[in-house]
């Protein structure tokens, strides 16, 4: 009798834990699924950029020193490979985007040109996506760390090389204020 109660508490504990790293794993490929989401939205603006940058150079010809700015930044943040690196340089060419609008409301002209109003509502609809993906992403990080930082299954998660998944969190003051997509 004694031993069908080892058994039997074996075999839950090892029942348990194959249920637990399944959670971890699912967990750890929704983080990736939300990120890779997040990533197709920055992509699409990443991509959006060089025409807007484009349109404005035929009306703010001063303004070259901005504009060499946020296409540095922007290529820099394409060519990020990991999650981390992709956040921190994304984070970079977000505070460039601010003077970069500046430069649409200093120009009536270019306000007024069919192109530009194109691709201001583009980036409008793209910043809102991305903004939901950003709480997405942040609300399955933080239910994944969970289960990486909380008893019993951080034993598990240690045991098999799970760790924390950095959140999409903005730092800068300046970065925390509202984009403003109107020229």
């Amino acid at each position: 009798m004694a031993i069908w109660v080892v058994v039997v508490i074996v075999v839950l504990l090892i029942v348990w834990g194959i249920m637990t790293y399944n959670g971890l794993v699912r967990g750890l490929n929704k983080v990736e699924e939300a990120f890779s989401t997040m990533d197709v939205y920055l992509k699409k603006r990443y991509d959006l950029i060089p025409n807007l940058v484009e349109t404005i150079k035929g009306y703010a010809k001063h303004e070259s020193e901005t504009l060499e700015k946020v296409i540095s930044a922007r290529n820099l943040a394409v060519k990020a490979n990991t999650m981390d690196e992709k956040i921190s340089s994304e984070k970079n060419f977000q505070s460039m985007l601010g003077p970069l609008y500046a430069i649409g409301e200093q120009y009536p002209d270019l306000k007024a040109d069919k192109n530009f109003l194109s691709l201001q509502n583009e980036l409008q609809n793209l910043e809102s996506e991305i903004a939901n993906s950003r709480k997405y992403y942040n609300a399955i990080v933080v239910k994944f760390n969970n289960m990486v930082m909380t008893f019993p299954s951080n034993l598990l998660a240690g045991m098999f090389g799970f760790h924390r998944q950095p959140m999409y969190e903005i730092t800068d003051a300046a970065q925390r204020e509202n984009v403003k997509v109107q020229f």
